[in-house]
């Protein structure tokens, strides 16, 4: 049976309360994970495009979002059993030493509950705030995530490359799941599937439907197979997918037919009770209530 995901963007138009509340929700109804999102910065206006829009612009984010890793701890200390994810961190924008730290502690805090989702990024104007070129995010996130994986398993960390040079050193605690947190990959294009073939132990398809999936997985199998990996390697997660699809219990078994193993959902509502109506009915299509 397919899992289901919770994604939530907690804002400055959430209380700490609400969040809570909403977390407990989630939890208390069997889904697998709640998963949030990530940017540091928005604009007014901007050239990039948001490749899952039409008209390539992103809306509904003027409350901005909460740091992924402060909500993911704040939303541990307040569960007990749910996985919390990424969705996506956007890694390449980081100072590597700085994340691994972070999703550390997470899963050191949470008892090693953490799915790490990571992207690459597409608003260019957030880089060029930040100081860090867009045009090599691809090669800088493979680089930070070897950073991260030393500090992560090694007793002694260290790290030379051609973008980040770690001496010995320390860095504790390590994670609880070992060797560390899964890795998912997020994006549809080649080089996204290419990194979850290469180092990923998961791949976030965005917003796809049952039926777009079939020839994205068939290249992932050929890049799997080349990088000396099979499907069982990896997981199969799609999402966020808009709230419709909790009146559609008939897609979620699409979803299970075509290999995906969780999908995430979207799940809104004005209100506290408006949210967890939303959770009764996704919970009851899904079957995870069953």
């Amino acid at each position: 049976m397919v899992e289901v995901g919770v994604f939530v963007n907690f804002n400055g138009g959430t209380t700490p309360e609400q969040t809570v509340a909403m977390a407990q929700a989630a939890e208390e109804r069997g889904f697998a994970c709640l998963w949030v999102p990530e940017h540091v910065l928005f604009f007014e206006e901007y050239a990039s495009r948001y490749p899952y829009a039409e008209d390539g612009r992103i809306t509904g984010f003027r409350n901005g979002m909460v740091d992924p890793f402060v909500a993911l701890a704040f939303l541990a200390a307040h569960t007990k059993r749910i996985r919390l994810g990424t969705a996506v961190a956007l890694v390449p924008q980081r100072e590597p030493i700085y994340t691994a730290k972070a999703v550390a502690d997470v899963d050191y805090l949470s008892g090693g509950r953490v799915n790490l989702g990571i992207g690459v990024g597409w608003l260019k104007e957030e880089f060029d705030a930040l100081r860090i070129p867009f045009a090599d995010r691809g090669k800088r996130v493979r680089e930070c995530i070897k950073v991260m994986q030393t500090l992560w398993c090694d007793e002694v960390s260290q790290h030379k490359g051609e973008l980040f040079n770690l001496l010995p050193s320390l860095q504790n605690p390590k994670p609880i799941q070992k060797p560390h947190p899964p890795i998912f990959f997020g994006g549809e294009s080649e080089p996204a599937l290419k990194r979850v073939a290469d180092i990923g132990q998961g791949w976030l398809g965005a917003g796809m439907m049952p039926e777009e999936m079939p020839p994205k997985l068939k290249r992932l199998d050929e890049l799997l197979a080349n990088a000396g990996r099979s499907r069982k390697d990896v997981k199969i997660y799609i999402g966020p997918i808009p709230g419709a699809i909790a009146r559609d219990p008939d897609r979620f078994k699409r979803y299970e037919d075509v290999g995906v193993e969780q999908v995430m959902q979207m799940v809104g509502g004005r209100t506290l009770d408006e949210h967890k109506k939303r959770l009764d009915e996704m919970a009851k299509n899904s079957r995870i209530a069953a």
